[in-house]
Parts: structure tokens; C-alpha cells; sequence
């Protein structure tokens, strides 16, 4: 009797450590141009990105507003695809440039869309 006591005392300590926090991948659609203060952390992936969906644009919510597309982004895991947005430019001539992935050495790597 006393063992089982024991044995039903100390079986949660046996778990400890088999649940882990699940990973939280957040997405955050932004429209104010966002600057660097060092060089990105590139990531290269082995597996090749899916082809670009055609996407409709939604009603431009004013004038000024320019159309950014959407693109698959690697979680780490799989791939997700981020719908694309109206977003303003930080000046009237800026133009978007699409992020868009290459291949380089052993995989691919994301180049991330910005303002010229």
C-alpha cells in the first residue's frame, strides 16, 4: 500500500519536462516603412517556395494607396501565404519592389519586398 502511495506521489515528476510551449508564429501586416539598423539574418530553406497565387485586389481605401502583393513566408516549418495589402508610401514617387525568393546554394532565400 505504501508503495503505491509513493508510486502515485511521484508519477507527475516522471512527466516533467514532456510538455514544451508550442511555437507561436505571428504575422503582422504593417503600413509605415520600417528601417533596418543591421544586416538581416539570412534563412535558406531546402524546400522550394509554392508558386505565387493570383491574388484580387480589394477597393483601394483612398488615393495614394499603393498595392503590395502577397507571398508565401517560411515559418520554419511550412510555408504560409501572407495576403497582400494597400499600404501608403512613405513618399509620393516611392515604388514597391516585390519580395520575392531566389535559390541560392542549397536552397532558397526570401528577399523581402521594400520601397525605391
Amino acid at each position: 500500500m505504501r508503495r503505491s502511495i509513493y508510486l502515485l506521489a511521484l508519477a507527475p515528476l516522471a512527466l516533467v519536462g514532456c510538455a514544451s510551449e508550442p511555437a507561436t508564429v505571428t504575422t503582422t501586416t504593417t503600413t509605415q516603412e520600417v528601417t533596418s539598423t543591421g544586416p538581416a539574418r539570412e534563412v535558406v530553406v531546402a524546400r522550394t517556395p509554392p508558386a505565387v497565387r493570383v491574388e484580387t485586389q480589394t477597393v483601394i481605401p483612398g488615393p495614394g494607396y499603393v498595392w503590395t502583393p502577397g507571398y508565401w513566408r517560411w515559418t520554419g516549418t511550412d510555408y504560409v501565404w501572407v495576403s497582400g495589402s494597400w499600404v501608403m508610401p512613405p513618399q509620393a514617387t516611392a515604388v514597391w519592389v516585390r519580395g520575392h525568393w531566389v535559390h541560392r546554394m542549397g536552397g532558397w532565400v526570401w528577399i523581402a519586398g521594400h520601397w525605391r
